[in-house]
């Protein structure tokens, strides 16, 4: 006989809407076979056991897989969103009823956005798991009475990392971190090949245009511009970069990309120009300014268009939020399933470690990143060499040379 679990305290859209996000939850997970055989163990072996998580991540359908592989391991959760726009709302209902605290609505006003990470805050966490540090800065800035109960905390995103590392600079870092975004399984991967993916597909959504024979300009190139600059001029699109980093744009102008200078003003726009953000907060368009210097009005879903003074407009996607989220569904599961991967081992990690590491920023344990590689190629049927005893010795000597 099935017992239904309790309902936890939340606050979500609409109850309704569980069934339909039961279903997504369930195609997801089938791409996530990493995750599926983490959260199998966690299941036998429990090592989450009686640990209380606040986790701000964004409420998608594979971000509840992973809250699922951390409940089997034996944790306490409590989940609310990492942005306002990226919450699925089918998704975040069906979490309700899984036992989870859920606190997220697509569209929350910035007032609501900030109570509902208080929500998160008075599980009383002993664990962080965070996406952007919004998070993890409320609790350091306003929640200091807690900062004795946790023993440490993972951080998803670049963003995010940047103001740890400034955090733990300035000596304000209470508690250690663990860095999934550095691990190679999770920059490689998910910020190269699933941002690449899923920012085209949110400004194709949101937009309905065609990027063959349009002029695409890439912002930046680490490893989220290389992979959207790489799916766009697949799609036939002229691809322009701008860097402020002469490595990386020496990289861009070798990978076949023209770099220039000095186009990321809007007065320099074309009448037109279509303007979207794959970075984490909108404040990477200066919207503030358009606000001031332009007339809005919504001319479709997901798109604000202002005309400038000089008579030529500007069309911003997804308020200017991370559009493959506010507009579409976020990472493909495939490459999500190492990235959560990282973040479930990581937080097993943490649980053994924690409290005998120092406040500070570390990167995902070397052979984590490696035993995440292994089992993604073994669900993809991928056999690799090994050495040979005479390459071992080879390899570790010095003797022999031309």
């Amino acid at each position: 006989m099935a017992v239904a679990k309790m309902k936890r305290p939340h606050d979500v859209k609409d109850m309704k809407l569980a069934q339909k996000g039961h279903g997504r939850i369930e195609w997801a997970a089938r791409s996530m076979p990493v995750l599926a055989s983490i959260a199998e163990r966690f299941r036998k072996q429990k090592p989450l056991k009686g640990m209380r998580v606040s986790a701000c991540l964004h409420v998608t359908s594979e971000t509840a897989f992973l809250m699922t592989t951390l409940q089997a391991g034996g944790a306490d959760i409590t989940l609310c969103a990492s942005n306002p726009l990226s919450t699925q709302d089918d998704v975040a209902a069906a979490l309700i009823d899984e036992g989870i605290s859920v606190f997220a609505i697509k569209g929350e006003d910035r007032k609501t956005y900030f109570s509902h990470i208080e929500a998160a805050l008075d599980h009383r966490p002993q664990m962080t798991m965070d996406d952007g540090c919004d998070l993890v800065s409320q609790l350091h800035s306003a929640r200091r009475d807690l900062l004795k109960n946790v023993i440490g905390g993972t951080e998803e995103t670049t963003t995010g990392v940047i103001r740890l590392r400034a955090m733990e600079r300035s000596g304000a870092l209470a508690f250690p971190v663990i860095s999934v975004n550095d691990a190679l399984t999770k920059h490689m991967f998910d910020n190269r090949y699933g941002t690449g993916q899923s920012t085209i597909d949110g400004m194709v959504r949101a937009t309905n245009r065609l990027l063959a024979g349009s002029v695409f300009v890439v912002l930046g190139y680490g490893w989220c511009g290389r992979g959207l600059a790489m799916r766009a001029k697949g799609m036939g699109a002229d691809v322009v970069v701008t860097e402020i980093d002469p490595l990386k744009a020496l990289e861009a102008t070798m990978d076949g990309f023209r770099v220039m200078t000095g186009l990321a003003h809007f007065q320099r726009m074309k009448d037109g120009a279509i303007v979207a953000n794959s970075g984490h907060f909108n404040v990477e368009i200066d919207i503030a300014w358009l606000e001031k210097n332009g007339k809005k009005r919504t001319v479709r879903e997901f798109v604000d268009e202002y005309t400038l003074k000089n008579g030529h407009r500007v069309a911003v996607l997804g308020e200017g939020r991370l559009i493959n989220l506010a507009a579409a569904e976020g990472h493909p599961s495939s490459v999500m399933d190492m990235s959560f991967a990282n973040q479930a081992l990581s937080a097993e990690h943490m649980a053994k470690h924690g409290k005998k590491l120092d406040k500070k920023v570390y990167a995902v344990p070397p052979e984590i990143d490696r035993e995440i590689a292994r089992l993604k190629l073994k669900t993809m049927s991928v056999k690799i060499d090994k050495l040979t005893p005479e390459q071992e010795k080879y390899l570790a000597s010095w003797e022999e040379g031309t």
